[in-house]
């Protein structure tokens, strides 16, 4: 079995058409607005793919497209960016999602899965060599729960690490692949949402970064007693917390990392950001403090923020350096 790759990633997931409207404020239920209308390329495992190879990681994006418009489109722009792009063919049509973005930079998003739905645990498996030369492999629940379970198991054989972000937040995921995520990535409403499923314990999203450091970690504790949690937590930055023995390099096994100063527009892709960009920085240094890796993702989380869109907001490594040093 060949060896990890140095800074290779591997992500499985979805690519969706976005198609974006922008407004004063998010429309309540029987409200009809007036907005600005923007198409362009998205979906979790898509935006995370485009910010870890622009973060400086060689990367594989594993999913499936309708051959379709938007199919075409996702394998041009993969090739424009150097996305090494490995798509089974669906019948179907390729993911799309509805947003709304309000003035203040917060988003609502409903998604059709269309051929995301089709990704198969056999088309996973079918990327062997990509697996066993990986040192990060992430994944969403934007695309069928076996197929990132059948990623985790490869990758991880070969010593790569397996990150999962638990979104969307009404997304079940199995016991099965939480058992072999090393680390999670949730934001304030998926680990509510995760906690309330797997633990019974209700936690109000809006108060979780008032929480105490020592009772929010106990809750991370509870969620994955075997691995590291980090929860997004916004303009509050996020939390990251350890199990006892395995702190990653860090010298704590709690703490908070905070937001990086931007002047927000559009969070729409930020949370991708973060995740693809913690994946890039794992591959590339897998020997550095954790922290290290937490306070860069934020960073370049931060800098998406600035621009409208989410594929096409994820900025280049060179540009969060020249920003933040």
């Amino acid at each position: 079995m060949s060896q990890p790759v140095s800074g290779r990633v591997v992500v499985v997931g979805s690519f969706n058409v976005d198609h974006v409207w922008s407004l004063p404020a998010l429309p309540r239920p029987g409200e009809t607005l007036a907005g600005t209308y923007h198409t362009g390329p998205g979906g979790k495992g898509f935006n995370q793919a485009i910010a870890a190879v622009r973060a400086g990681a060689p990367t594989r994006f594993v999913c499936a497209l309708g051959e379709d418009a938007g199919g075409q489109l996702a394998r041009a722009l993969a090739a424009g960016d150097g996305l090494e792009l490995h798509d089974l063919r669906s019948d179907l049509p390729t993911g799309t999602a509805g947003i709304y973005v309000d003035a203040d930079g917060r988003n609502s998003i409903v998604i059709g899965a269309g051929a995301n739905a089709e990704l198969s645990p056999a088309w996973v498996q079918a990327q062997a060599d990509a697996l066993d030369a990986a040192q990060v492999v992430l994944s969403q629940l934007e695309t069928p729960v076996d197929s990132a379970c059948a990623a985790f198991e490869r990758g991880r054989r070969a010593g790569a690490v397996a990150l999962l972000n638990p979104a969307p937040a009404d997304a079940v995921a199995s016991d099965a692949l939480w058992a072999l995520a090393d680390v999670i990535t949730p934001n304030e409403t998926e680990f509510c949402a995760q906690l309330r499923r797997r633990c019974g314990i209700e936690l109000d999203p809006d108060a979780l970064a008032g929480l105490d450091d020592a009772v929010l970690h106990g809750h991370c504790r509870a969620l994955l007693a075997h691995g590291s949690v980090v929860v997004t937590l916004g303009k509050a930055g996020c939390f990251v917390s350890h199990p006892d023995g395995a702190l990653r390099g860090d010298v704590r096994a709690h703490y908070r990392c905070p937001a990086a100063e931007v002047r927000a527009v559009d969070t729409t892709g930020a949370g991708d950001a973060f995740n693809g960009a913690l994946a890039a920085a794992l591959a590339r240094d897998p020997s550095a403090a954790f922290e290290r890796h937490i306070a860069y993702a934020s960073r370049y989380a931060g800098l998406s923020t600035e621009r409208p869109g989410a594929a096409a907001a994820m900025p280049r490594d060179a540009e969060v350096r020249a920003r933040f040093g």
